[in-house]
């Protein structure tokens, strides 16, 4: 008769041990299971990409909808530009990488647009140089791997008014007069971010203009101007998984990296592992 934790006596089970499972031979590897490196997808952007993972944002979101199929890792640097960025690539997307990302997202732009001669023109990069550098980030991802899916994110709206608000909130009267990012010029490297897309044939989401489909999106969307609010995410979050679906990468199609508990033999756990 077999009791709980082991086979029945027609297998034989080896005793357990602090490298094997209770009930699993010693020289049984775990099926396809054991070792199996679970996929990722990586975000990489600004600090629209860092704060994704707070309540409500659409990395969270990601991650949920991909549970137990692949990881989301976030590498978002607040107040980076492209410029910037350039210095981080081969670091976190090492060429030599032996379990390169399935997918990743590039969500810059919104501190490439700064203005020059206004408050945060530090961050400022001219958008000819933003586009290349765009450029340089996706050839390196695609020497990373070939089969990678590459999602460009345009830059998010400006919504001016909003950031005056913000603005004067923190500063009172003492508050800048004129703003440091128009929504204009969000639509510049927006339309730059867009080009480079269909140049290099990797899909793209024109968050800038989906985004202002909607009425009062200044304030449903934004909640500084700039950064997003659960709304913004929910947008975001929707526009990302329907694009990596439209990639292949559809949560439902793609395997658990363990078997689901369901799959589980209660009196001989070990056979859905190997």
């Amino acid at each position: 008769m077999a009791t709980p934790g082991s086979c029945p006596a027609t297998t034989t089970a080896a005793a357990p041990s602090a490298v094997h499972p209770p009930g699993c031979p010693a020289g049984a590897a775990a099926g396809g299971s054991r070792g199996m490196v679970r996929p990722r997808l990586v975000l990489f952007g600004d600090s629209i990409t860092q704060q994704s993972f707070a309540p409500g944002g659409w990395g969270a979101a990601l991650a949920d909808t991909y549970t137990r199929k692949a990881d989301v890792i976030v590498r978002g640097y607040s107040g980076y530009n492209t410029r910037w960025a350039l210095f981080l690539i081969h670091h976190i997307f090492p060429v030599d990488d032996i379990a390169p990302p399935l997918a990743t997202t590039i969500f810059f732009g919104a501190n490439d647009a700064a203005l020059l001669g206004r408050t945060s023109e530090r961050q400022h990069v001219p958008v000819s140089e933003y586009k290349e550098n765009l450029r340089k980030m996706v050839n390196h991802l695609k020497d990373c791997s070939k089969s990678m899916v590459i999602l460009l994110i345009t830059p998010p709206p400006v919504d001016e008014e909003g950031r005056e608000r913000y603005a004067r909130s923190l500063y009172g009267e003492n508050a800048r007069k004129l703003p440091e990012r128009t929504n204009e010029m969000a639509g510049i490297y927006a339309d730059q971010c867009i080009e480079l897309a269909r140049e290099m044939h990797i899909p793209v989401i024109d968050i800038w203009s989906k985004m202002q489909e909607t009425e009062g999106w200044g304030k449903l969307y934004l909640s500084d101007g700039l950064h997003l609010t659960p709304e913004g995410n929910a947008v975001v979050y929707r526009e990302v998984v329907q694009t990596l679906r439209n990639s292949g990468l559809k949560a439902e199609d793609m395997p658990f990296d363990f078997p689901h508990h369901s799959k589980i033999d209660a009196n001989c756990p070990e056979k859905a592992f190997q």
